[in-house]
This record gives structure tokens, sequence and C-alpha cells, in this order.
């Protein structure tokens, strides 16, 4: 600006008042009076141009008025010519500038989120020696909070006291909303505590700051605080109460919180109908969300993207599609909110042309920059089964973050390609909380238990600290493995790291302790929920039927049924399992008929496999027949390998026959039904059909599964295989065997050969029958632990009736307790102690003696037994 430098010297006195705040009013009819009627930055230019002209550009009062409007305009562009302007001013008149004109370059850089531009303003203005007044501090505190200048701020609250304006209201809202924002709820308090006067917006920021902060219940106490004061709220402050309450699911508290809108005369504005909507949508009460939306006059894009997103995340995709079709019938422009929640409906429909017309639609627009939209694109495209073209956009996006990486990973497992999400995690640049819980999660659905775990483990090494999401997870992994320290463990972390302990995260720790054979456990766990569903109940409920207490399994029904919990089938799958393993048929039969009459379920093929399980068991298997008969469904090989099992277990051949003749009409493939087939065979001595059936295995490539068994000492897993001698101690395990042998036959033991199905001699059954790897695993068990430890053995298959016995005499002799957790339930021994009848827990019985009171059958002519509903050890 060459005609700045023909401004005139400028007295030091006339300097003096300029530091007033107040700009000097002008009268006449110069340019500088047209600078408030300046719509944009060339407009501004003209005028700036027409005032050096004519001379004015040096008076310090007409640059104070251009700078200040330069940052009302708000731009980029319009800040950084206020700085010129203001540079051009010190370099031509050797001045300092005014206060005034860095106010207004502080308030501009603050209130387009510039903080550190703003700051930088501030100390310049220090460094001059102009000393901040009562309108500095707000501008400069708002920069602060934008940018979190946490230390920054105290240094400011430091200087704020030191000249004397701790009495300032507009200073002291600032310093709570300053606070608040950056997480310092408590400092906030403290300084809202300290005022001597407030007015609604002390309230408002303090309330807000609550709200953010995740003290959503606080947040609307403190309004109702607000309100008994006699402090009339704003919109500002009703928008963050309402949100305070979506945030909480009160939709009683949100609905008291909305009847002070209309008593307190409140203006109900388009931002407030926005929160409503959110609110009564979080709560669940969509049909009051959809009125208030209809209703509201001027639908603003705000209010549809709120709308619709609560839509999508609510599973209700349709209902988004036709917020979405309004929207572009009034002619609003979709944004990048509006495309996210377009996306997802494209994945959750599994759409791929609603999907690839959002993809179109960002690369037409260039939102692509965005990292969450790539992200949500990658998701959508996984979900649809197009990886490669999922990887394409990955692989474009300049800026990957870990939820990127995520997101691939996420794809990959969704898609069952566990490799390749394990290869992604392994070579992502770094990892979050959510990537180590998807892998985990993954690997235990994969039934990669000691993995996960192991996992789990590397993952502490590292100091990530675990959340609910991690520990159900890992407390399902434990579950499956049986492996009673690692849960105890477990649940003591949980403790310890002060994990919330939610209804998910408690059901999980109730079946996870079940599956260990600790029900004690997992029932004080029950006991302790608050508010249980329908799966807590059926966690619950599980565990007494892996324990086979059937009437407390009833009992507990009857409880949830008086509590008001409707049952679904799940629960029904367990309780009929429940009286399966206990031997409760006539009580499993009128639940199974309650099903239908009483709760209106139609059972599934599911049900009536439990059935057929629990006919068979107890020697019923002609009614077990006419049941698959009288099935409205087609009977799978589920259901006739039931029947087949129980065939086996009391060896009736006809029937057998029978199953197997509807089996082989179903061609079905299943390995296991096979295989008890051949056991079949091979128990009659049929060793040509024995050989044709493995030859049929073999052919298709199919491989018998071994059996196999774990056990857990001083908190490592160790596995067995039938016949196995490859562990460290195989030497002194089979030593251990051969003296469990001789003191169990001298106890009265005699090897029951017919549970092996091999065309061999009787010694050589003997020998292979003595190294079943439960009796591998009992014997390590043995030499590896102290006197009067129990032994828990979890095996893949069932256990056999020879190991059944055998396990009862060993936990006799050696005064041990001995759990033995199959592929079904839970077996428990104890020194062979009886019941108050006197019957030995290895006692036979009739099907038709199986009511309370009487010893319960496992299955495997075990007899675990409740006497009054309780357990007698």
């Amino acid at each position: 600006m060459a005609a700045t430098s023909l401004s005139p010297v400028i007295t030091s006195q006339a300097l003096k008042a300029l530091t007033n705040q107040t700009l000097p009013k002008t009268n006449d009819s110069s340019p500088t009076g047209s600078l408030k009627d300046c719509r944009n930055l060339t407009e501004l230019r003209k005028l700036h141009c027409q005032i050096a002209k004519q001379g004015l550009i040096h008076r310090p009062s007409t640059v104070a008025k251009l700078i200040s409007t330069c940052t009302a305009l708000g731009t980029f562009e319009s800040l950084v010519y206020a700085k010129n302007i203001l540079n051009q001013f010190r370099y031509d008149n050797q001045n300092d500038g005014t206060l005034f004109m860095y106010n207004s370059l502080i308030r501009g850089y603050s209130s387009i989120g510039l903080g550190k531009e703003a700051i930088w303003v501030y100390l310049e203005m220090l460094s001059l020696g102009i000393s901040p007044d009562k309108y500095t501090f707000p501008y400069l505190l708002s920069a602060y909070t934008k940018i979190s200048a946490t230390a920054e701020g105290f240094q400011v609250h430091g200087s704020v006291i030191k000249m004397g304006f701790q009495g300032d209201m507009f200073i002291l809202n600032s310093l709570i909303h300053f606070y608040a924002e950056c997480g310092e709820i408590v400092l906030g308090q403290k300084v809202f505590d300290e005022m001597i006067d407030r007015n609604v917006v002390s309230w408002t920021s303090l309330i807000c700051g609550y709200a953010r902060s995740g003290l959503a219940k606080e947040a609307v106490e403190l309004f109702f605080e607000m309100v008994e004061e006699g402090t009339r709220p704003n919109s500002v402050t009703m928008v963050c109460v309402i949100s305070a309450c979506a945030k909480l699911r009160d939709l009683e508290l949100g609905e008291r919180v909305r009847g002070y809108i209309s008593s307190l005369g409140v203006k109900v504005n388009t931002l407030m109908v926005n929160s409503l909507v959110d609110m009564y949508m979080k709560c669940g009460a969509f049909d009051t969300a959809k009125r208030l939306f209809d209703e509201c006059e001027q639908k603003n894009l705000v209010v549809c993207n709120t709308i619709m997103s609560n839509y999508v995340h609510s599973g209700m995709v349709r209902e988004a599609l036709f917020i979405l079709e309004a929207m572009l019938r009034q002619r609003l422009v979709p944004d990048r909110v509006t495309i996210l929640s377009t996306i997802s409906v494209s994945a959750q429909l599994g759409s791929i042309f609603l999907g690839k017309c959002c993809h179109a639609y960002v690369l037409r627009n260039g939102l692509e920059g965005w990292d969450s939209i790539s992200n949500a694109l990658i998701d959508m495209y996984m979900k649809c089964g197009k990886q490669e073209v999922a990887f394409a956009v990955f692989h474009h996006m300049a800026n990957k973050t870990v939820v990127s990486w995520n997101s691939v990973m996420a794809g990959y497992i969704r898609n069952g390609d566990l490799s390749s999400a394990w290869e992604v995690f392994n070579n992502m640049p770094e990892s979050d909380l959510v990537s180590w819980n998807t892998i985990i999660s993954a690997l235990v659905q994969e039934s990669m238990f000691e993995q996960a775990i192991e996992l789990f483990r590397t993952m502490q090494n590292k100091g990530i600290k675990a959340d609910r999401v991690t520990m159900v997870s890992i407390a399902s992994a434990c579950g499956y493995l049986g492996a009673l320290d690692l849960a105890k463990w477990i649940h003591a972390y949980i403790k310890m790291n002060k994990i919330p302990c939610d209804l998910r995260l408690s059901t999980a720790l109730v079946d996870m302790f079940a599956r260990c054979g600790d029900p004690s456990t997992a029932m004080k766990i029950f006991n302790n929920i608050e508010k249980r569903d329908v799966s807590a109940w059926t966690a619950a409920i599980g565990a007494m039927a892996m324990e086979g207490n059937g009437n407390q399994a009833i009992e507990l029904f009857n409880k949830m049924l008086r509590q008001g919990v409707k049952p679904d089938g799940v629960v029904f799958v367990g309780l009929l399992t429940a009286c399966s393993h206990g031997g409760l048929v006539e009580q499993g039969r009128d639940i199974f008929k309650s099903m239908t009459s009483v709760h209106k379920i139609s059972p599934q093929i599911v049900h009536y496999g439990c059935m057929v399980d629990l006919l068979g068991r107890a020697g019923f298997l002609e009614e077990a027949l006419d049941l698959i008969k009288l099935m409205p469904m087609e009977p799978n090989d589920v259901i006739w390998g039931s029947l087949l099992a129980a065939c086996r277990m009391h060896r009736n051949l006809d029937m057998a026959g029978y199953a197997t003749e509807r089996m082989k009409e179903l061609a079905s493939d299943r390995t296991g039904i096979q295989v008890l087939l051949s056991n079949i065979y091979a128990s009659a001595g049929k060793w040509t059909d024995v050989a044709k059936v493995r030859l049929q295995l073999k052919e298709k490539g199919a491989r018998k599964v071994p059996g196999s068994s774990s056990i857990e000492v001083n908190g490592q897993i160790h596995e067995f295989t039938s016949g196995d001698e490859s562990h460290p101690e195989r030497m002194h395990i089979a030593a251990m065997l051969d003296e469990m042998h001789c003191r169990v036959e001298a106890a009265g033991h005699a090897p029951d050969l017919s549970n092996v199905l091999l065309n061999v001699d009787e010694e050589e059954k003997e020998y292979v029958l003595s190294r079943h790897s439960e009796k591998l695993a009992i014997a390590f068990g043995l030499i590896s632990t102290d006197q009067g430890t129990p032994i828990r053995v979890v095996k893949n298959l069932r256990i056999c009736s020879d190991c059944h016995s055998f396990a009862k005499l060993v936990s006799k002799t050696y005064n041990r307790e001995i759990i033995v957790r199959d592929n079904n339930r839970f077996h428990f021994f104890q020194r062979g102690i009886q019941d108050n009848s006197g019957l030995d827990i290895q006692t036979t019985f009739s099907p038709k003696e199986s009511g309370a009171g009487h010893v319960k059958p496992c299955g495997q002519f075990c007899m675990h037994f409740t006497i009054e509903g309780k357990w007698n050890r």
C-alpha cells in the first residue's frame, strides 16, 4: 500500500486516547461509514483503496475499523488481510497499534478455530508492552479451548487473578467453558462455586461440560438445581440437558425435561427439535421422534441426518431410506454425514448397487478425503463380499488411520479369511484396543482358544488395558478350555482393573465358571446381576444342565417366569438338556408340551433333537422314534444321530439299523455319524461292516477325531491324546498308570473291553483301553499336584463307561476329587460317596425310577444324584 506512506505524525496524546476499546464515532460520510456494509473481502478491498486515497489510512480509528470488519467476515483470507493491515500500519507510523486492533485479531482467529494463530497475536501484543484487558481474555480462552491448550489456559487463569479480573462474569464464564471442554470439569466446578454472581451462561457452560465429560446424570441434576434457584434456561441449556438424557437412555427423565420447555417459555428452535428427536430415538421412542420430525416446519439437513443416523444404528434401514428420499424431494444436498448413513444402509442391506451409487457420489463431490467416508466404504464392500474393491479403497487412502486398518481386518474376519486378517493385524503400523479385541474375538470364533488367551497375554505385556469386550471373548475362550485356575484369574483381573461388569460380561462369566466345573461361583455371579435378561437366565440354566442338576434348572426357569422375563427358544434348549442330563423324563415331556400350549413358541428341530436325546438316554427308544416320525419338519442327520447314540447305549441293534438306513437316505457327510455307525458295528462284532464304513471315510478323506484330554497344572495346559507318548513326563506317567491299574483292580475294577472298538485280541484291547487320554491326564494330575488338590480334566469326546468307572475308583483310592468335562457335560467323582438311600454313585437303575429324589443318569451309566434338589458329594 504505497498511499499509506503519506500518513501524518500521530502524537503520544492521540495514541493514549486510542487505547480505549470503544471505537470513536464518526458522523462523516467518508468510506469508513460503509465498512459495516461490506459482505466480502472484494468489497472491503475497494473501500480500503478509497480510504487510502483520501488519506484516512493513517488514523488509528480507521485502521481499527478496517481490522474489525476483516475479522467479522470470518474467513482465513480476511484475517490474513487484517494482519497485513496491522503490520503496514505499524511500519508506516512507527506505532505498535492499539489494544482494540489486537483484540479484534484474537477474536477473529479464535472464531474460525485458528487457536495457534490467536495465541501468536496475543504473545506479539505482550512483547510490545500492550497489556490485555477484560475483553482480551474471553477471546483468548476461546482459542485455548479449541486447541485443548490446558497448560497455557492455566497460565491465563493466573494472569486473570494477578490483573484483578477474577470478579468479571464474562471471563469466569469463559474459564468454566475452557475447563469443561478440556476435560477439567472439577476445576470448572471450582470456578463456578467461587462466583458471586452467575447468569444463564455460567450454568449452561457447566451443564454442557458435565454432559460432554460423560457425566450426563450430574448434568441433569445441575439443570434442576439451576431451575430451583430461579435462573431461566435458554435454548442452549435445553439442548445440553436433552442430549444428557439421550446419553442416559432415560425416556422418563427426558419427558420431564421436555416439560420444562413449555412451562418456562423457552422458544423451541430447530436445534432443540434436533436434540429432542435424537433423545427419543436413543430411548427407543421411535414413533414420538418421527412425529416430532414430521411436525417440524423447517427441516434442515442436521435434523434429517440425526433421525437417519439413529435409524441406521438401530438397524431400521428401510426407515432410513425413506428419510433420505424425503431429503432429496426437499432438495437438501446430502453432506458427508448423510452419505455415511447411506453407506451403512447399503452395508446392512448387502446392496452393492446402492453402495456403488454412494461411492460415485463421494467421488463426484470430493468427499473421499474424509477418513470416515473411506472407512465406511471399506466396511460396506467387505460386507457385500467385494474384498478386492475394499482393499483398493484402502490402498488409495492418503491417510490410513488405525480405524482403516481395523475395517480391513474386520472385513476379512467377517468373510471367513482369518489368515488375511492375521496378516493385516501383524502389519499394522499402530494398533488400538479395537484391533486387539477384533482379532481375539476372531480366534475365539474359530475355536482357537489357547491362541486367543496367548494373544491376550501379549496384549498385557504391551501395556494395553483390556475392556469388557476383551474380557467377554477371553471368558468364552477360558470356558471352552475348562481351565478353572485361569477362570479365577480372569475374574480377579476384572475386579482388580475395575472393568465395568455389565450384563453381557456377567453372563459370560456365569457361562465360563459353569463350563469350568464351578457352578457355585457361576451362580454367585448370576445372583449379583441386578437386571437379568433372558441370556443371563439361559446361562444359569445351562450351568445347572452341565452339572446335571435338572431340578435346579427347572426351578430357575420357574423363577424367571415369575419375574416376568419372556422365554425364548434358546432357554428351552438349555432346559431340555438339563432334563436330559438329569434323567427328568416326565418333567422334560411337560416342558416340551408347554412350549406351544403356554409360551406360544413353535419347537424347532433343535428342540426335537433335545427330546430325542432325553428319551433315548432314558431308554424310551420307541417313544423317541415315534416323536421323530411326528415331527413337522424332516429329521436331519443330527436327529438320527441322537437316536443312533441311544441305540448304541442300550444295545438296540434293530433300531440302530433302521436309523442307519434313514441316515443313508440323507446322504450325510458328517464324519461323527459315520464313526458312530462304525462303533455300533464294532460293538456287535460286525467287523466287515466296520471295514466298509471306515473305507468310505478314508475315500472321502475324512478322519476320526482322536480322543484328547487336557489338564491345567500351575497355569499351563497339558494336552494328551489316546496312546500319547510324546509328553516330557511320559515315563513317570506310565509308571503312575501301572500303579493306578493295580490299585483299582484290587478295588474290584474290571476293564470294560466293549469300549475298544478294534478287531484285536483281548490283551491288546486292555492295553489300548489303559491308554485313553483321560486316564493319561488323570495320571499326570496325580504326579504333578499336591495331595488333596482336585483334578480337572477336559475331554473333547464323550467319556467311555470304562474310564468313567475307572475315574470313580481312582478318586476313592487316592482320596482325590476328580472332575471330567466331556463334550456333553461334567462328571464329578469323590471317594465313592453314597447317597442317603445307600446307592453307590455307579449303581444302575430303571428309567422309571428317575424321578426327584432318585439317582440321576448322565448317559454313560453314571449315577450323579440329587436329594431334594441338592448335590451330595
